[in-house]
């Protein structure tokens, strides 16, 4: 029986590392043709080598999220190889995390542009596609501390939050044209998160949490194919995950996860 991820197209919006690198291998793996955006293209090429070297179906494009016309440019020469567009993956982010009290406003920035206005901008390029195939689906990266906050984490996490909010009312309004949405809520993955934190307290207290409670970006790509794989009449709108054995009190949620199998 053939997977619903064979044959696909699928776009990742940040894919030269960590999560992003996972998914496409996976995905690739299980037979769909993966076109990979990255800023980093030497590193995009290592993964693209990889998927290659496996006999998968992947192109790379160099491509800042934050730069509406660079998305555009991602999506379309997706449609240009592979004659569509199945998925897209809105998966950038930084978390250069300090106290509000700091001002580093330029940080701040950087978070909303990659963060959300990201998500926003990969939108905007696959929809007309997918409207017009009355299909596809979107799949946005926030984080589990969207759902809650700390000290230092208050713009990270307003960032992430509205990455669920738009998700929520953007799922509700392309309903007539069976276009599926998804947001994946990860705890601590193994990335480069704690590299760009600009605080050295807070830089040093999250490589220990790290240390300690980390996840492989394997279970986050996993998360991703299962939600991919669902029947075209099954839309999971959220999938929350962590450590079963996790120590941080800002991930003792209120809910373990969420799966609306619809």
């Amino acid at each position: 029986m053939k997977s619903n991820v064979e044959r696909k197209v699928i776009v990742i919006a940040e894919a030269s590392s960590g999560m992003g690198a996972a998914v496409a291998k996976l995905l690739a793996a299980g037979g769909a043709a993966v076109v990979l955006g990255a800023r980093r293209i030497e590193k995009l090429e290592v993964v693209l080598r990889d998927i290659h070297d496996k006999r998968g179906k992947a192109i790379g494009i160099k491509t800042d999220v934050s730069k509406p016309r660079q998305v555009n440019n991602l999506v379309q020469r997706a449609v240009e190889e592979f004659g569509k567009i199945d998925v897209m993956i809105n998966n950038a982010g930084l978390m250069p995390i300090s106290p509000v009290e700091e001002l580093h406003v330029l940080e701040w920035n950087q978070m909303i542009d990659v963060n959300f206005k990201g998500v926003l901008y990969g939108i905007a390029a696959a929809l007309p596609y997918m409207k017009r195939q009355k299909s596809g689906h979107i799949i946005n990266t926030a984080s589990v501390i969207g759902h809650t906050t700390r000290p230092g984490f208050a713009v990270y996490s307003a960032t992430k939050s509205a990455v669920q909010v738009l998700s929520e009312g953007f799922r509700q309004e392309v309903r007539p044209y069976s276009i599926r949405i998804t947001v994946l809520s990860p705890g601590m993955i193994d990335a480069e998160w704690s590299n760009m934190i600009i605080n050295e307290n807070l830089a040093r207290d999250e490589q220990e949490h790290y240390s300690e409670d980390e996840i492989l970006a394997d279970s986050f790509a996993r998360a991703v194919f299962h939600t991919i794989e669902r029947p075209q009449d099954r839309d999971v709108n959220e999938i929350v995950f962590r450590p079963t054995t996790s120590k941080m009190r800002e991930f003792t949620l209120f809910i373990n996860f969420i799966l609306f199998d619809r």
